[in-house]
């Protein structure tokens, strides 16, 4: 039997050796996250090194160690033991990604036509001279695309909200060109990612490298100078657990910040225009269930007051100093009767028909799905409040200009709305409930009934038919046989108007510079035919290989119309 003592010595030991706990492992999707974030960066890189590894060695060199830093954080992702340790290689993940942007902007920076407008826009506004209503044309060709319109033109002005230029202002001692812009908008999306990284959770940290310089397509957005960016990078800190802005009938700094940020995404592009509806309707919502109906107004009051003062802040120059122009150009999008051009359902009359004669409808189609999914926002806020920073751009893929980026650029905000935003935070949000809403077989007929109107619009565009009929009747070559110099068309009009139309050759998707009327008349009369003769853009008009397609395009302006036909031009004599 032991004795006293010998217990003392031994319990000790024997107590402690429990008490040794073993490290909590990482959790399983935690590290398969950061290890697709990580993956992600491969996408695109070599094409970077591949231009780099000519001329700029430097360059090269840092994409070589970037391609070291995917490999090795690959490992340890998957086998290290300490819960910790992930964190650490989300941030590794998080610098490498930076370098490849940066990379990839060394490399390429020439921007695009948004680019070139942006700082021509700040050098105008430097110089004091008026920005909005101002055509361009000097900057455009040799590379940088034109924006054609249903009048037979093309855009040459600025016609987006001030921010952009105004940042780009400081910054034009860079050097000519787009440089200035692309600088603003790459530091705008890494400062957003950042600003998102740090904002997440821990383990989701990684999700925002993947969305946001992951992939290779926002940090081209980023090169290409688009001011959507700078816009994108302002909503990302107000996405961010959005449903508690307010929470208690106080807005606090946090919740001014991002008013202030909501504010000057507004004054940087127009998309968040789209979105803010949602957030403030969802703010609503959430608020009024926890406070009550005055109580919630008076929030989002404050809220949308503090976001207005931020906005009008950044355009009262432009307001005091040209009023008039000012409101034109940041409406422009709206308003400039561009071409139909996209991914979306105008598709079907671009490639799929010869036309249609109701191309306003298409506009309509989305103006009424975007009412439409916000009425039923609002009506089924617990179950679609999730999904607010997703809703806004379904609109696009009605509209006349439905071009991926509408959707790509504002990606990012979807799983940071995802994580920090979840079903749990609209559990008691308001719903308004009628009595004729009260059975769920009322619900599924007026959601039924919001959507009917905007699909219906959009069926009665696609639908429509070629007002004029078109038919190849002379062609004119010139040295050598396969180039085009002119191009005789008969032309009928078997619609109900009289049309004004302006043609086009087009090899592929998208639009083709228009071609000169040389003769015929600018307006063809009702139910009439003639004869036009068509010069090329440049004087001349190379044949595609044999087997390419050759849409012969009409658009008209009032009503908007399109009017397209195959031919079939050899390319001998």
């Amino acid at each position: 039997m032991q004795s006293a003592a010998e217990q003392q010595r031994v319990t000790p030991l024997e107590r402690t050796r429990p008490s040794q706990a073993v490290p909590e492992p990482p959790a399983q999707w935690h590290r398969v996250l950061t290890l697709l974030a990580d993956v992600s960066l491969f996408i695109g890189t070599r094409a970077i090194w591949t231009q780099a590894a000519s001329h700029r060695l430097v360059v090269a060199a840092a994409i070589s160690l970037c391609y070291a830093s995917v490999l090795v954080c690959g490992v340890p992702a998957l086998v290290v033991r300490r819960a910790r340790s992930p964190a650490r290689l989300d941030l590794c993940v998080l610098v490498t990604a930076v370098m490849l942007t940066l990379c990839g902007w060394a490399m390429n920076h020439g921007g695009s036509d948004e680019a070139v407008l942006t700082t021509q826009a700040a050098r105008e506004l430097v110089a004091g001279h008026p920005v909005y209503g101002q055509p361009w044309p000097w900057l455009f060709g040799h590379g940088v695309a034109f924006t054609p319109t249903v009048t037979g033109g093309y855009d040459f002005t600025y016609g987006y909200p001030p921010l952009a230029p105004l940042l780009t202002a400081p910054l034009l001692w860079l050097g000519h060109g787009a440089l200035p812009a692309t600088v603003v908008s790459t530091g705008a999306l890494l400062a957003g990612t950042v600003a998102l990284w740090r904002m997440l959770p821990t383990p989701w940290r990684s999700a925002a490298t993947m969305a946001c310089l992951g992939f290779g397509f926002l940090p081209s957005y980023g090169r290409l100078g688009y001011p959507a960016i700078v816009a994108l990078a302002l909503l990302m800190p107000v996405v961010v657990r959005w449903p508690r802005i307010g929470r208690g009938g106080r807005l606090g700094a946090g919740g001014l910040a991002r008013a202030a940020c909501l504010g000057a995404a507004c004054a940087a592009q127009q998309l968040p225009w789209f979105l803010a509806p949602f957030l403030l309707a969802g703010i609503y919502a959430v608020r009024r269930g926890e406070l009550g109906a005055r109580a919630a107004g008076l929030v989002v009051a404050r809220f949308v007051g503090a976001a207005g003062l931020v906005w009008l802040l950044v355009n009262t120059y432009f307001v005091v100093s040209e009023p008039g122009t000012w409101v034109r150009g940041i409406a422009l999008p709206l308003t400039q009767g561009a071409v139909i051009h996209g991914q979306g359902l105008v598709g079907i009359s671009l490639y799929f028909t010869d036309g249609s004669d109701r191309l306003d409808w298409y506009a309509h189609a989305s103006m009424l799905l975007a009412a439409g999914l916000l009425a039923l926002f609002v009506l089924f806020v617990r179950r679609l409040g999730p999904a607010a920073t997703v809703l806004p751009w379904c609109a696009f893929f009605l509209a006349t200009r439905s071009q991926d980026g509408y959707y790509l650029m504002m990606t990012p905000l979807w799983p940071a709305a995802a994580v920090t935003a979840p079903a749990s935070e609209f559990a008691t949000a308001w719903q308004p409930r009628p009595r004729v809403l009260c059975r769920r077989p009322a619900r599924i007929a007026a959601a039924a009934l919001l959507l009917t109107p905007a699909l219906a619009s959009a069926a009665w565009a696609a639908t429509g038919t070629p007002p004029l009929a078109m038919r190849v009747a002379s062609v004119r070559r010139a040295a050598p046989p396969a180039v085009v110099a002119r191009l005789g068309i008969e032309v009928t009009n078997a619609g109900a108007v009289a049309l004004a139309p302006h043609f086009t050759l087009t090899t592929g998707q998208g639009m083709s510079r228009y071609w000169t009327v040389v003769r015929g008349p600018v307006v063809l009369p009702a139910r009439a035919s003639a004869r036009y003769e068509l010069r090329p853009p440049a004087g001349r008009f190379a044949l595609p290989r044999p087997g390419a397609r050759v849409r012969l395009r009409a658009f008209t302006a009032v009503p908007q119309t399109l009017s397209s036909a195959d031919v079939r031009l050899r390319s001998s004599g």
